[in-house]
């Protein structure tokens, strides 16, 4: 069955579910995994800001017309996801909740708000029914690489200080920060003289492509220790956001937190070392073992044969991986790891499909 704006429409008795920024990257991805998984939707509404003329996307295979955002367009909508610039959310998010809609936001633009609940369903669901405002937020995906892992040691043995180092993809500034990456890798390729001296990879970026990068600098041949905007005391505001989310997500305001977030050559998946301290005594052997029964979490860690997650190896998968686990040499209550996680999967898209499943589950039952 297709409805009059043409969405495919497998159940009129099931909720309806709006893609906003449909077109957009992360919306790209989203209907991809929406056609992965198990179908719990009514009608299926594509929207954009704006939408080019004639524009289409694939729901359950068959392309569906891409609709202009306006306040219309939530009417009878149960469950709409942005994936949005935050301004927009702002604007809109309001807007599609007035009108009966709960909002999944991905943005950054509700992440602080202490009435929207910040959820990723393997590690607080239960917070997804709070919504005083109709808004739930998705995490950074910097956050969401390594939390399921935190929040599986953090429930065993009370964590008590984390510090992480992050290792972040071109994607997390978009399709500009991809396109922007390899266009400075064909600069550099092929130049075995580039990288031996100061500031040549710069200089010949620079006089190729000119202003403009969405980096502080020259990400080919080159790690950029500064993502986001420059925050207080000399904190950017990617580390401020993972500090804040940690204690959130966890329920834990007072923790100790501590991120360095570091933008490296790596097309699409973040990575982060976690330096992990707890209340309680843990061994290697106890957090492996948690690890590996977390859900959604492959161990990968195997040093003697090389196995260990790396970017260039989980990208595309759902799953975030964890490899290097180590016990610290000083301190006995401190597990240090490694782990990957694909940023525009579970880190954009997919969580916000699993919260807006979570919201349909409560919505169908009530």
């Amino acid at each position: 069955m297709t409805s009059a704006k043409g969405a495919v429409n497998r159940d009129a008795s099931r909720p309806v579910l709006a893609v906003v920024g449909a077109d957009s990257a992360i919306g790209h991805v989203a209907l991809h995994v929406l056609a992965m998984r198990e179908d719990p939707w009514g009608e299926i509404r594509l929207v954009s800001c704006h939408p080019q003329e004639g524009a289409s996307g694939i729901v359950r295979g068959e392309p569906v017309p891409i609709q202009p955002l306006t306040p219309e367009v939530f009417d009878g909508v149960a469950v709409a996801v942005f994936a949005v610039t935050p301004e927009q959310a702002l604007l809109w998010a309001p807007i599609a909740a007035e009108r009966g809609a709960v909002v999944v936001d991905k943005s950054k633009a509700y992440r602080h708000d202490p009435d929207v609940p910040l959820v990723v369903p393997e590690v607080n669901p239960a917070q997804v029914s709070s919504r005083p405002l109709g808004i739930v937020s998705s995490p950074n995906s910097t956050t969401l690489a390594f939390i399921d892992a935190l929040g599986a040691l953090n429930a065993g043995w009370e964590l008590t200080s984390v510090v992480v180092s992050s290792y972040q993809a071109a994607s997390g500034a978009g399709q500009t920060g991809i396109d922007r990456l390899y266009d400075e890798l064909q600069i550099v390729a092929g130049d075995r003289t580039l990288g031996q001296q100061p500031g040549d990879v710069r200089r010949l970026i620079e006089h190729e492509l000119g202003d403009g990068s969405p980096f502080p600098g020259p990400l080919a041949l080159n790690v950029l220790p500064f993502v986001g905007d420059l925050g207080g005391d000399g904190w950017t505001s990617e580390e401020e956001t993972v500090r804040l989310e940690v204690r959130k997500i966890l329920g834990k305001p007072s923790l100790r937190v501590a991120a360095t977030c570091v933008r490296v050559p790596v097309v699409t998946t973040h990575s982060v070392a976690v330096h992990a301290s707890f209340a309680q005594r843990i061994t290697v052997e106890q957090a492996r073992q948690a690890l590996i029964e977390t859900p959604a979490v492959v161990v990968l860690d195997d040093p003697e044969s090389r196995e260990f997650p790396t970017p260039a190896d989980i990208v595309g998968a759902d799953p975030r991986f964890v490899g290097r686990i180590r016990q610290s040499p000083d301190d006995d209550h401190t597990i240090d790891f490694f782990m990957c996680g694909d940023n525009l999967r579970k880190g954009a898209a997919l969580n916000m499909v699993q919260v807006a499943e979570l919201v349909c589950r409560e919505l169908t039952s009530a």
